[in-house]
């Protein structure tokens, strides 16, 4: 229930939710011939176009993404930990596991294994049943960082977690059996790499970053200033831009609600 409730309420202070919930609002006032109908309906598009313009998109999502940035070589560790999110269960008509948006994440931690950095990849994930079903993504990820070249001797799995704070947990006790006490990596999303370090701290694990899946780049930010057309389509309402923007506010949605039950 707790998971259910977890993705279910901040839909409703999401930019596309808080909308829907302000222009409802205003339609019962307009019926009720209330005065200030016509407020919440502005508050409604103006949050639309804040949370669907590239330079608020870019600035929240940069706000996070680089805040764990690697400032020199990632240093050899005793195990990498990949968290799930970014695969798709071999359901029909799908041939095969498929990589989701965050499938960067066990495509990098297989080539941060080849590379050596670890003997280990310790793959951290549930599979919520109402949202679709299938193998766990720990078992997904297995087969993908097998065609990738790692060993399945050198995989572990944690099958059961369905949120963070249940993979940090459920980590950890991977780790004390294992009698692994030095430094691991953590593989996750840039956006998602803040909240999933504080919560691997809380539980007493010596994690290091090892961000992927970046979003905003050095790149994207010259040329969203280049040029007075660059300025002006980011000025104009995307509805990948308002995705974005939401998925950073459900990031820091995520820190005030784990702070708050202690996760952190």
């Amino acid at each position: 229930m707790f998971v259910f409730l977890s993705k279910l309420l901040p839909l409703f202070i999401y930019p596309l939710g808080l909308s829907c919930l302000l222009m409802m609002a205003a339609l019962i006032m307009v019926l009720q011939r209330r005065k200030w109908s016509a407020l919440p309906m502005a508050v409604a598009v103006i949050i639309l176009l804040l949370g669907s313009s590239g330079w608020v998109s870019k600035s929240l999502v940069k706000s996070l993404e680089w805040q764990n940035l690697p400032t020199t070589e990632l240093p050899q560790a005793d195990a990498i930990i990949v968290l799930g999110g970014g695969v798709k269960a071999a359901l029909p008509p799908r041939p095969w596991v498929e990589l989701g948006e965050a499938g960067d994440r066990i495509i990098y931690a297989s080539r941060l294994y080849r590379q050596g950095k670890a003997p280990l990849l310790i793959l951290s994930g549930g599979r919520v049943e109402w949202k679709g079903g299938g193998d766990p993504e720990s078992a997904d990820m297995a087969e993908i960082a097998q065609t990738n070249g790692v060993p399945a001797s050198a995989i572990l799995q944690e099958p059961d977690s369905q949120n963070t704070y249940q993979n940090a947990v459920n980590v950890r006790k991977i780790l004390d059996a294992k009698n692994i006490k030095g430094p691991v990596l953590l593989v996750t999303s840039a956006m998602h790499m803040t909240r999933s370090l504080l919560i691997f701290q809380r539980q007493g694990i010596k994690v290091i970053a090892a961000p992927t899946d970046f979003h905003i780049t050095q790149q994207d930010m010259a040329v969203a200033q280049s040029n007075w057309q660059a300025v002006i389509l980011n000025c104009l309402p995307d509805t990948y831009q308002l995705h974005q923007s939401t998925t950073a506010l459900k990031e820091y949605i995520g820190l005030m609600v784990y702070r708050l039950l202690g996760w952190l």
